[in-house]
């Protein structure tokens, strides 16, 4: 894994209610959108909680039920860390 991807995935992984945490994850999420390695959909949940630092967007995933792929990958990601 490049150097820029590792620290996207780190930034996409950070806990939620750091100050300005929300839109670190919704730019992560732009990098993995435009590679391919997320779905619009779950780009868009990200987005909708950028200005929400507190709320975790993949709790919103599930509870909408979109974006299991994607889970799936930052789970992987979080266990391999």
């Amino acid at each position: 894994m490049d150097e820029e991807t590792s620290r996207n995935w780190e930034i996409i992984a950070m806990p939620s209610g750091a100050e300005w945490s929300g839109r670190a994850r919704y730019a992560a999420a732009m990098y993995f959108c435009q590679r391919g390695d997320m779905a619009p959909e779950v780009l868009e949940i990200y987005r909708i909680c950028s200005r929400l630092d507190a709320e975790d967007p993949v709790s919103v995933l599930r509870r909408w039920q979109v974006g299991a792929e994607w889970i799936a990958k930052l789970e992987a990601f979080r266990r391999s860390g």
